[in-house]
């Protein structure tokens, strides 16, 4: 554990920037995953059919394609992302926001439609209907979910450790080489650090659900 103790300033450093990437990441994919899942259910066909070939197509492509896609082939169409976090957070946030959009769209196909069209009867729009009815009933059945991919997210953003940014896993990996008599510590001490966040989160989803299930 001398590795650890020692490196601990650098492993600080990785975990900060795996706490940037998840929570920015996080957020973004909130925001675009929502909007994904208000399309899916829209009453334009064209809307729906965008969305559903983003959805379908983002999550049966491996992320590290993702990554590929953002980090070297943009330049090549003409396209410079600064280098670093920024085509990570991007990557990630295009993969995350499809399975966000699907925990939330399946939410929203549990509030009955009845609720949809009492609203329509009292003059509201599509998007109000969406905004004021449906996603705020769908918000309480979704939340164990939607904590889950953020929690598949966290472990996601180690793939950035092979796109030149350096978080925990790539912190871990240079730490491995320089010390390769305590590779199995550093490691031990790199999975700590995940579980700093999968497992509160883990908690509060667990704790989320049974609250939704004693709800109902």
């Amino acid at each position: 554990m001398d590795a650890v103790i020692s490196e601990l300033p650098k492993f600080l450093s990785g975990f900060q920037m795996t706490l940037i990437l998840a929570v920015t990441s996080g957020a973004l994919s909130l925001i675009l995953g929502i909007i994904l899942a208000a399309m899916r259910v829209a009453p334009f066909a064209s809307l729906r059919g965008f969305a559903t070939i983003y959805v379908e197509t983002v999550r049966n492509t491996p992320l590290t394609l993702v990554f590929v896609f953002f980090v070297f082939v943009l330049p090549t169409l003409g396209i410079i992302l600064p280098l670093g976090k920024v085509p990570a957070i991007i990557a990630l946030t295009v993969y995350t926001s499809a399975f966000i959009c699907e925990a939330v769209r399946s939410g929203i196909n549990s509030v009955g439609i009845g609720q949809a069209e009492a609203a329509r009867a009292i003059g509201l729009r599509t998007s109000q209907t969406l905004s004021l009815v449906i996603i705020p009933q769908a918000v309480r059945t979704v939340i164990p979910p939607i904590i889950n991919v953020l929690i598949a997210l966290t472990k996601n953003t180690s793939v950035a450790a092979g796109f030149t940014v350096v978080e925990l896993t790539s912190t871990g990996r240079r730490l491995s080489l320089n010390h390769p008599d305590q590779v199995i510590p550093i490691l031990l001490g790199v999975a700590a650090f995940y579980l700093l966040i999968t497992i509160p989160a883990g908690l509060i989803a667990g704790a989320v659900e049974r609250k939704v299930v004693f709800a109902r």
